[in-house]
């Protein structure tokens, strides 16, 4: 009797939690959904990823409605005010354009409005270990070490860094027509950020001697002197020193003097007899 009075409790329990489950249901679905209006903007934003030097097209672009209290600042509502224009910088899809990505109007696309005022734009033929097996890209940055021979003999050659901390604007493939075979060449190429002195430097490296890029670290911001090594040094194991050359006018600092070592004195023993003392010098065998 008591079996089936505790079967006929549990079984209570399990409609009521049931009918209460089933309830609490049907009234969640039967509250109307509230919608919050918030104001939107229409904003021009990236259909997908764009490189740098890229020119803007109609399929390139595309506007969607962004929250109007948090729009950023110089957005574009309207595509055609973007169309035609080139971007200074990568864009990832669903980006914003902002006016600090384009380049000016009318100044086109591709590399020339990447390049800022001052600078030029240089490119070198590399294979995969002067372009560092392929890890110098676009944004990475470089420094340039030269091997010349200034008077074609092998005690003459020189390795030294010319140019340190250069940006990478551009890295890929031309090509090439093929010597007598009428064949196409590819040819990898990098294009380099330099100064005007810089690029008269790299130019003369590249034509006269052979160039090799050693890829930096971009938060290193350092540019060491080297003094260049030569074959002679560098089978040596290292620089060799500089004498001191005294200059006109200038006196060169003599060195301190030597001062004589006393010689140490001899070995002595106390001797004690009675009351006196007496020191005696212990005679060394010849």
């Amino acid at each position: 009797m008591a079996r089936i009075r505790v079967f006929a409790v549990l079984a209570l329990a399990l409609v009521a939690g049931g009918t209460f489950a089933f309830g609490t249901y049907r009234y969640i679905q039967n509250v109307p959904a509230k919608t919050i209006n918030l104001p939107t903007k229409p904003v021009v934003v990236a259909a997908s990823d764009l490189e740098l030097g890229a020119e803007l097209r109609g399929e390139d672009l595309r506007v969607i409605q962004w929250p109007a209290n948090a729009v950023p600042m110089g957005t574009f509502d309207n595509p055609e005010q973007l169309t035609g224009r080139g971007l200074i910088r990568p864009v990832a899809a669903n980006e914003p354009f902002l006016p600090q990505k384009l380049s000016p109007i009318e100044a086109g696309a591709g590399l020339p409005p990447v390049i800022p005022a001052g600078f030029r734009a240089v490119s070198v033929r590399v294979n995969d270990v002067v372009g560092v097996a392929g890890y110098v890209l676009p944004g990475t940055r470089v420094d340039v070490v030269a091997t010349i021979n200034p008077t074609n003999r092998p005690e003459d050659v020189v390795s030294k860094v010319i140019l340190t901390n250069v940006q990478v604007l551009a890295a890929g493939t031309k090509i090439e027509q093929g010597d007598g075979d009428n064949k196409a060449v590819q040819v990898s190429v990098v294009t380099l950020m330099v100064s005007p002195d810089e690029a008269e430097r790299l130019t003369l490296a590249s034509t006269e001697g052979k160039i090799q890029l050693a890829l930096r670290n971009p938060l290193d911001k350092s540019a060491p002197a080297t003094m260049g090594i030569k074959p002679m040094y560098l089978l040596a194991g290292g620089l060799p020193s500089r004498p001191v050359v005294a200059r006109a006018g200038t006196s060169v600092p003599r060195p301190a003097p030597v001062q004589p070592v006393a010689a140490a004195p001899p070995p002595t023993v106390e001797i004690i007899r009675g009351d006196k003392r007496a020191q005696e010098v212990v005679g060394q065998e010849k």
